[in-house]
C-alpha cells in the first residue's frame, strides 16, 4: 500500500508567521490555521496486528513418518505481495494516523520522529517473535487409531502427550508406534494398534491369546499358524472386534490307520480318531475299536490300529465256599471235635464276555455275578474237658495192633455200608452207650481208644470177632 502523497511544505505559512500559544481570553484567534477539507487525503492507518499478519512463516520442514506414510498436509499459500517488514509495518501505521490528523503546522526533525517510532516498532517486533514462536510449536501430525487416520494439529512435545491430549487409552496388549515418549515434529505419523484378546483351540490344546489383527486370516498371519489345509470354526475374513474372538484350528496332519492287514496314510483335518478312521474309508462294525480312544485328537505321524472285535457271552456256576464256626463245649473231652451242623456250599452264577481280537482270543472277562444260593456254615463243637485216667486192666493190651487189623489205623475209617467207623469200628449205638456223641470216625483217636477200652471192660476182645486176638499180641 503506497504512502500518502502530502503538500509540500511551502504552502504553508512560514515558520514565522505562527503566533506562540495563547489560550482563550487573551485575544488569541484559533482560526489561524489552514483547515484540511475533508476527503482530501487517503486515510492509510493500520493497526499493528493487522501490520503483523502481513508477516510470510517460514515453511514447514519435510514429514517424517512412523510405520506408514501420513496423509500430506497441504501448507497455506503465501501471499501474492512481498513480504512486509515490521519497519514498513511500522511507517504504514504511522503515516495512516498522520494523514487523519494533519494539521497546518511546521514538520517533525528527523531526530524526533525516531525517538517516537521507536517504541512502536519493539511493539510490533515482539508480537512478529511471538508469532514465530508460536508457529514453530504447531505440528501437523497424522494419527492412526486402529486403522483409522486423521490429520490433526498439535502443540505435544512427543507420542505421550499427543495420546493423552486426544484422550486415547493405551493397555498393557496395545501397541503404539513410535512408542510413548518418542519426541514429535511435524510431519510425524502415530498408530495405535489396539489388543483383541483371541480364545484359541489350535490342534486341541486351548490358550488365550492377544493379537492386534483385525481379521481372523491377519491372526493367523501374525501367530504363524500354517491355515492351508486347515479347519477353521469362522471365516477367515470375519473381523476380530475389541471384545475378542473363539477361535478353533485344526491344522492338516498325516495320519496312518492300520485295518484288515493293509495301512491307509491319509491327511486330515479331522477332530477325532474316529472321524479320521471314517475319511481313510473305514467303517467299524459291532464291537470294532481302535488301538487309541476313539475320541481323541489325532496327532501329525500318529498310527491307529483298528481291532476287529468278535465274541459270545459265557455263564458258569461257581461254588461259594462255607464257613465253619467252632465253639468250646466243657461236655466233650479235650480233642473231642464234633460237626453240629455240617456245612453247605452255597451257588454263584458268574457271566464271562469271550472276545476274539484281530483273530486272537483273549482271556474271558468276567461282566456280572449272581448268587443262586447261599452257603450254610458249619458249625463244630470243640471238647475242652480233661480226659479221664486210663481204664484199669486195660494198658497192657496192644489197641494199636486191633486199630489196624479193624480199620487200617485211620481214625476216619468207615465201613462201605456206613454203618460202622473209626479205628475200632464202633456202630453209632454202642458208641452212644459209651458216653461218645455224634459220629466215632468224627472223635479224636484218643477218644477212640478210650472209649474202646470202657467196652473191653464190659465185653472183653467180643466186639471184635475177627481182630479181637490182636489185643494180646
Amino acid at each position: 500500500m503506497s504512502k500518502p502523497q502530502y503538500e509540500p511544505y511551502e504552502t504553508h505559512e512560514p515558520y514565522e508567521s505562527y503566533q506562540p500559544y495563547q489560550p482563550y481570553g487573551h485575544g488569541a484567534s484559533v482560526q489561524r490555521a489552514e483547515t484540511v477539507a475533508y476527503g482530501v487525503y487517503e486515510d492509510t492507518y493500520r493497526p499493528a496486528y493487522e501490520a503483523q499478519a502481513c508477516l510470510v512463516t517460514e515453511p514447514a520442514p519435510p514429514r517424517r513418518t512412523a510405520s506408514r506414510p501420513a496423509t500430506a498436509v497441504p501448507a497455506p499459500e503465501a501471499p501474492a505481495a512481498a513480504a512486509v517488514t515490521a519497519a514498513d509495518a511500522v511507517a504504514a501505521a504511522a503515516d495512516g494516523r498522520a494523514g487523519r490528523r494533519r494539521r497546518a503546522r511546521r514538520p517533525e526533525r528527523p531526530e524526533t520522529a525516531v525517538r517516537r517510532l521507536l517504541p512502536q516498532a519493539l511493539v510490533v517486533a515482539v508480537l512478529a517473535g511471538g508469532t514465530t514462536a508460536f508457529v514453530a510449536k504447531d505440528k501437523a501430525v497424522e494419527l492412526n487409531v486402529d486403522g483409522r487416520p486423521r490429520t490433526l494439529h498439535t502443540f505435544a512435545d512427543d507420542v505421550t502427550e499427543l495420546l493423552a491430549e486426544e484422550d486415547v487409552p493405551v493397555g498393557a496388549h496395545d501397541v503404539v508406534v513410535p512408542a510413548p515418549g518418542v519426541p514429535l515434529a511435524s510431519g510425524d505419523e502415530v498408530a495405535v494398534h489396539y489388543g483383541r484378546p483371541l480364545r484359541l483351540t489350535l490342534d486341541g490344546q486351548r490358550q488365550e491369546v492377544w493379537t492386534t489383527a483385525h481379521t481372523v486370516q491377519e491372526a493367523l498371519e501374525q501367530m504363524g499358524v500354517r491355515a492351508e489345509g486347515a479347519y477353521l470354526s469362522t471365516s477367515r475374513s470375519r473381523r476380530i472386534g475389541r471384545a475378542g474372538l473363539a477361535l478353533d484350528v485344526r491344522t492338516e496332519r498325516a495320519v496312518t490307520i492300520m485295518a484288515d492287514g493293509r495301512a491307509r496314510t491319509i491327511r486330515t483335518n479331522a477332530a477325532t480318531v474316529r472321524e479320521a478312521v471314517t475319511q481313510a474309508g473305514i467303517t467299524l462294525h459291532g464291537q470294532d475299536t481302535t488301538s487309541v480312544p476313539p475320541g481323541s485328537f489325532p496327532r501329525d505321524g500318529q498310527t491307529v490300529t483298528v481291532l476287529r472285535i468278535t465274541g459270545a457271552k459265557e455263564v458258569r456256576e461257581e461254588a461259594i465256599p462255607f464257613e465253619v464256626r467252632r465253639r468250646d463245649d466243657p461236655s466233650l473231652l479235650r480233642g473231642t471235635v464234633v460237626v453240629e451242623q455240617a456245612g453247605q456250599p452255597g451257588l454263584r452264577r458268574v457271566t464271562y464276555h469271550q472276545r476274539i481280537v484281530n483273530g486272537v482270543r483273549q482271556e474271558p472277562r468276567r461282566e456280572k455275578s449272581e448268587v443262586v444260593r447261599d452257603p450254610r456254615p458249619q458249625l463244630v463243637k470243640v471238647g475242652t474237658k480233661p480226659h479221664p485216667p486210663s481204664v484199669r486192666g486195660t494198658g497192657h493190651l496192644d489197641w494199636k495192633g486191633l486199630a489196624v487189623c479193624e480199620s487200617g489205623g485211620r481214625p476216619d475209617a468207615v465201613d462201605s455200608s456206613g454203618t460202622y467207623g473209626g479205628l475200632y469200628q464202633f456202630d453209632t449205638r454202642t458208641w452212644h452207650s459209651l458216653g461218645g456223641l455224634g459220629r466215632p470216625q468224627d472223635a479224636p483217636a484218643e477218644e477212640q481208644t478210650y472209649r474202646a477200652k470202657k467196652l473191653y471192660v464190659r465185653k472183653g476182645a467180643a466186639p471184635w470177632p475177627h481182630c479181637g486176638g490182636r489185643l494180646h499180641g
